[in-house]
């Protein structure tokens, strides 16, 4: 019986539910290009987000629904930071950092719904989120500033004798922000997620009476994650237009 109870435990364990699944297997040049449930979740957060944006903005009353409301909201505060951080120069770049915020939005409260995957926990998805910007930034700084663009490496004012300890600091701190920037929210929605698994075992294994502490944990702890889920997309978005103030701005 024990057996069977450790092996129930193993089979799901707290880990399990980061795990990818292919659901219509495909195979491209020896490539596995496979459609996965994560894949699905991106797709289907794609379309919530289209569906939302569409439906909250069809009448564009003046006297607002709460959905329309919601959505200016969340319209007007990300054009808020854009404005903040980059000034009206770069509000041209606002459609492209709004999208990024709400589809990582989006993904994280959708990965607190039951039976769902969340796919803003897998270290890809967020890198590949990470080098995107980061790749968009050096894009963007050498075609405003050509090779002028290669100044940020120096910080202004810093002694010549200096700068053969600092320019290589600043070229890797450079270098690394696509990692820093995709651990930062792979992590925090990794270990919530972990944690929130760990006390739902809790509460299945113990008795009735001793589900009661863990149940009202994963209570307290699900509106932790829920805020957590928005300040992360929050922070990835605002130290995307940072290093986006980086490269148009020059500001070191």
């Amino acid at each position: 019986m024990a057996a069977e109870v450790a092996g129930e435990v193993a089979h799901h364990g707290p880990m399990e539910q980061f795990e990818i699944h292919r659901i219509i297997s495909l195979n491209v040049f020896g490539h596995d290009v496979s459609f996965t449930n994560s894949s699905l979740m991106m797709i289907i957060a794609l379309f919530l987000v289209t569906a939302f944006m569409v439906f909250a903005m069809r009448s564009r009353s003046l006297i607002p629904s709460r959905v329309q409301s919601l959505a200016e909201i969340t319209y007007e505060y990300v054009a808020g930071i854009v404005k903040e951080s980059l000034g009206e120069e770069g509000m041209k770049y606002f459609p492209w950092i709004f999208s990024i915020f709400i589809f990582i939005l989006f993904l994280n409260f959708m990965s607190l719904l039951p039976g769902s995957f969340a796919v803003t926990s897998h270290i890809i998805v967020t890198f590949a989120l990470a080098a995107m910007v980061w790749i968009t930034a050096t894009i963007i700084g050498f075609w405003k500033h050509g090779a002028g663009y290669l100044r940020l490496f120096v910080p202004h004012g810093v002694p010549l004798w200096l700068l053969v300890v600092i320019v290589p600091i600043e070229l890797i701190s450079y270098f690394i922000r696509p990692i820093s920037h995709s651990v930062r929210l792979f992590a925090n929605m990794m270990a919530g997620h972990t944690m929130l698994e760990v006390f739902a075992g809790f509460a299945v294994m113990l008795p009735w009476w001793g589900k009661i502490a863990p149940a009202g944990f994963m209570v307290a702890f699900t509106g932790l994650e829920l805020l957590v889920a928005f300040l992360q997309a929050l922070i990835f978005t605002v130290l995307t237009c940072i290093y986006l103030n980086d490269a148009i701005n020059m500001h070191h």
